[in-house]
Protein backbone atom coordinates (compact mmCIF):
# COMPACT_ATOMS: atom_id res chain seq x y z
CA UNK A 1 0.00 0.00 0.00
CA UNK A 2 1.18 3.53 -0.77
CA UNK A 3 0.63 6.68 1.27
CA UNK A 4 1.80 10.07 -0.02
CA UNK A 5 2.46 13.25 1.94
CA UNK A 6 3.60 16.34 0.02
CA UNK A 7 5.66 19.07 1.64
CA UNK A 8 4.08 22.50 1.94
CA UNK A 9 6.32 23.80 -0.84
CA UNK A 10 5.48 20.85 -3.11
CA UNK A 11 9.16 20.19 -3.83
CA UNK A 12 9.16 16.78 -2.21
CA UNK A 13 6.76 13.97 -1.42
CA UNK A 14 7.23 11.51 1.42
CA UNK A 15 5.94 8.17 0.21
CA UNK A 16 5.33 5.31 2.61
CA UNK A 17 5.56 1.88 1.01
CA UNK A 18 4.14 -1.01 2.99
CA UNK A 19 3.74 -4.72 2.55
CA UNK A 20 0.87 -6.32 4.51
CA UNK A 21 1.35 -9.03 7.11
CA UNK A 22 -0.37 -11.69 4.99
CA UNK A 23 2.77 -12.01 2.83
CA UNK A 24 5.27 -14.23 4.67
CA UNK A 25 8.76 -12.68 4.80
CA UNK A 26 11.82 -12.41 7.00
CA UNK A 27 13.25 -9.40 5.16
CA UNK A 28 11.96 -7.05 2.47
CA UNK A 29 13.73 -4.44 0.35
CA UNK A 30 12.20 -1.68 -1.76
CA UNK A 31 13.85 -1.67 -5.18
CA UNK A 32 13.15 0.72 -8.05
CA UNK A 33 14.08 3.61 -10.32
CA UNK A 34 14.73 5.89 -7.33
CA UNK A 35 17.63 3.72 -6.10
CA UNK A 36 18.94 2.38 -9.43
CA UNK A 37 17.32 -0.99 -8.63
CA UNK A 38 19.84 -1.57 -5.82
CA UNK A 39 18.53 -4.61 -3.89
CA UNK A 40 20.16 -3.54 -0.60
CA UNK A 41 19.59 0.21 -0.38
CA UNK A 42 16.08 0.48 1.12
CA UNK A 43 15.23 -2.21 3.70
CA UNK A 44 11.69 -2.16 5.04
CA UNK A 45 11.28 -2.32 8.80
CA UNK A 46 9.13 -5.05 10.27
CA UNK A 47 6.22 -3.95 12.41
CA UNK A 48 4.68 -5.57 15.47
CA UNK A 49 1.77 -6.84 13.39
CA UNK A 50 4.03 -8.57 10.85
CA UNK A 51 3.83 -5.84 8.21
CA UNK A 52 6.83 -4.11 6.63
CA UNK A 53 7.18 -0.34 5.96
CA UNK A 54 9.56 2.31 4.71
CA UNK A 55 9.15 6.02 3.97
CA UNK A 56 11.32 7.78 1.40
CA UNK A 57 11.24 11.22 -0.22
CA UNK A 58 10.64 11.43 -3.95
CA UNK A 59 10.62 14.33 -6.37
CA UNK A 60 7.10 15.26 -7.55
CA UNK A 61 6.13 15.30 -11.21
CA UNK A 62 7.51 11.85 -11.98
CA UNK A 63 6.42 8.22 -12.12
CA UNK A 64 8.72 5.65 -10.54
CA UNK A 65 8.80 1.89 -11.22
CA UNK A 66 9.38 -0.32 -8.19
CA UNK A 67 8.98 -3.78 -6.69
CA UNK A 68 9.54 -5.47 -3.34
CA UNK A 69 12.34 -8.05 -3.04
CA UNK A 70 11.37 -10.60 -0.41
CA UNK A 71 13.97 -12.75 1.33
CA UNK A 72 16.46 -12.04 -1.45
CA UNK A 73 14.71 -14.23 -4.00
CA UNK A 74 11.05 -13.41 -4.54
CA UNK A 75 9.67 -10.30 -6.25
CA UNK A 76 6.28 -8.87 -5.29
CA UNK A 77 4.28 -5.95 -6.64
CA UNK A 78 2.30 -3.46 -4.63
CA UNK A 79 -1.25 -4.36 -5.63
CA UNK A 80 -2.49 -0.90 -4.69
CA UNK A 81 0.07 0.92 -6.85
CA UNK A 82 -0.94 3.83 -9.08
CA UNK A 83 -0.28 1.80 -12.23
CA UNK A 84 1.73 -1.14 -13.63
CA UNK A 85 4.11 -1.51 -16.54
CA UNK A 86 5.64 -4.51 -18.29
CA UNK A 87 9.30 -5.20 -17.64
CA UNK A 88 11.86 -7.13 -19.73
CA UNK A 89 11.51 -10.19 -17.46
CA UNK A 90 7.97 -11.03 -18.55
CA UNK A 91 6.32 -9.63 -15.42
CA UNK A 92 5.14 -6.20 -14.35
CA UNK A 93 6.53 -3.44 -12.18
CA UNK A 94 4.45 -1.34 -9.84
CA UNK A 95 4.33 2.39 -10.55
CA UNK A 96 4.04 5.23 -8.04
CA UNK A 97 3.27 8.68 -9.46
CA UNK A 98 4.09 11.71 -7.33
Amino acid sequence: MLMKEYTKTGRSCRVTFSLPNDIPADEVFLVGDFNDWDPSKHPLKGGKRGDFKITISLKPGQAYSFRYLIDGERWENDWQADAYSSNPYGTENSIVTV
